[in-house]
């Protein structure tokens, strides 16, 4: 018999807070975290709107300065949202056992600032300087690695490279993993931190980005305005545990995962689809797990870029997926608010979806103004609506035709 599995702790470091009250509220009002690039120079790029984490202290959530230095950002934001997770959870304060207690956390690049000045070093010092730490702090697996150090989880570990998927990919084969009676309880989700040159360089050369130069302008999905995505870093964290040890241990339950699909195009490596095969069976496939029949009171989280392939394919997938009832769909991308959090996006959107479900408000699409014929479903254009919904869905999609996507229901 499947067990069944629900979601008791969360954590997120974002570009609209460090911690889930005032992510939660800054979503809720509309508060964009777009900005204007103040990591390091970007004068000469082509692109000058990001997402950065603001005022983030990673002595917060780390027992000495040595230990940050040895960290990448990305496993420091990683920690962080761990840290909250567990904290809410409550988790350690049970009997559980180490060794079903597992961590699937992800990164779409891993420690790329890493790199960045460990090359640095390279060129300007030579070999004898690069530190002895480079691949631990650059390997994409190491977020992973720390947080189950920090909390003694020796069960099933699985950091997952799907680019913008990434943590969608997590928390979905964290929830299989449970059902299935590998593990009692995972720490689920992801990190990014890609705010440099480099990374930058790379996304505006893949024709990616947005070259807006108006923060309000930068993330517009499902506007016809809309030319590409902004850069965004920060991470997600679930705790995922099995309904019975919830229960049993008598832990706050905000929803239960009820479905996960996991596809891919086999398309091309950064344009989706233009039928959105792979995103349909990908919704389809959670959908069904979950019983879903599109009757439902349903919100989706969509991934909802701000490009315009990606939003007009997946407003196609919604109506395949669901047919007329697409149109009474709940849909938002909190996108417009975050910015494009790459592998922590999935997770980041699912705690959305989360709150979503648990408190009936349906997080807007900001700075929307002008409709786009292609793109004609409900997409809580501006303002936060306040409805009671059954069941979300918070779908993921990434460069190599990845496709993610988790549902959740209402307790």
């Amino acid at each position: 018999m499947d067990t069944r599995v629900v979601i008791t702790g969360m954590g997120v470091v974002s570009p609209v807070g460090n911690d889930v009250n005032s992510f939660w509220n800054s979503l809720k009002t509309g508060v964009c975290g777009i900005d204007t690039i103040q990591r390091f120079d970007a004068s000469d790029l082509a692109v000058n709107l990001d997402g950065e984490v603001k005022d983030f202290t990673a002595k917060d959530y780390y027992d000495s300065v040595a230990e940050i230095r040895r960290s990448d950002l990305f496993m420091q934001y990683a920690m962080a949202a761990a840290c909250q997770a567990v904290d809410d959870s409550k988790i350690l304060e049970s009997d559980i056992d180490k060794t079903r207690f597992g961590v699937y956390v992800g990164s779409g690049i891993g420690g790329i600032n890493t790199f960045c000045t460990e090359d640095g070093k390279l060129r300007d010092k030579g070999p004898e300087r690069v530190s002895p730490f480079f691949i631990p702090m650059l390997i994409g697996n190491m977020a992973a690695g720390a947080v189950a150090i920090r909390f003694g989880a020796m069960g099933p570990s699985l950091p997952i490279v799907t680019a913008c998927a990434t943590s969608s990919n997590t928390i979905g084969e964290a929830y299989r993993a449970i059902k299935h009676g590998y593990a009692d309880a995972i720490i689920a989700g992801g990190a990014e931190a890609t705010i440099n040159k480099l990374a930058m360089a790379g996304f505006i050369n893949c024709k990616a980005l947005s070259l807006s130069e108006d923060p309000n302008e930068g993330c517009v999905p499902f506007d016809k305005r809309r030319g590409g995505f902004v850069m965004a870093e920060g991470a997600g964290m679930l705790i995922l545990e099995s309904y019975e040890s919830a229960v049993k241990r008598n832990a706050k339950i905000y929803a239960e995962v009820v479905g996960y699909g996991n596809t891919c195009d086999a398309y091309h490596v950064t344009a989706p689809h233009p039928d959105g095969i792979g995103a349909i069976n990908s919704i389809d496939m959670c959908r069904k797990e979950a019983g879903i029949t599109g009757k439902e009171s349903i919100y989706i989280n969509a991934h909802g870029t701000g490009t315009h392939l990606n939003d007009v394919m997946e407003t196609k997938a919604l109506k395949a997926v669901f047919g007329e009832d697409a149109y009474n769909l709940h849909v938002s991308s909190t996108k417009s608010m975050t910015g494009h959090m790459l592998g922590a996006a999935g997770a980041v959107e699912l705690i959305a979806s989360t709150l979503a479900v648990n408190e009936g408000i349906i997080p807007p699409t900001i700075n929307y103004v002008e409709k786009d014929e292609e793109c004609d479903l409900d997409y809580t254009v501006n303002k936060a609506v306040n409805t009671q919904v059954d069941y979300a869905i918070s779908s993921s999609l990434g460069f190599g035709g990845h496709n993610a996507c988790v549902a959740i229901k209402r307790i």
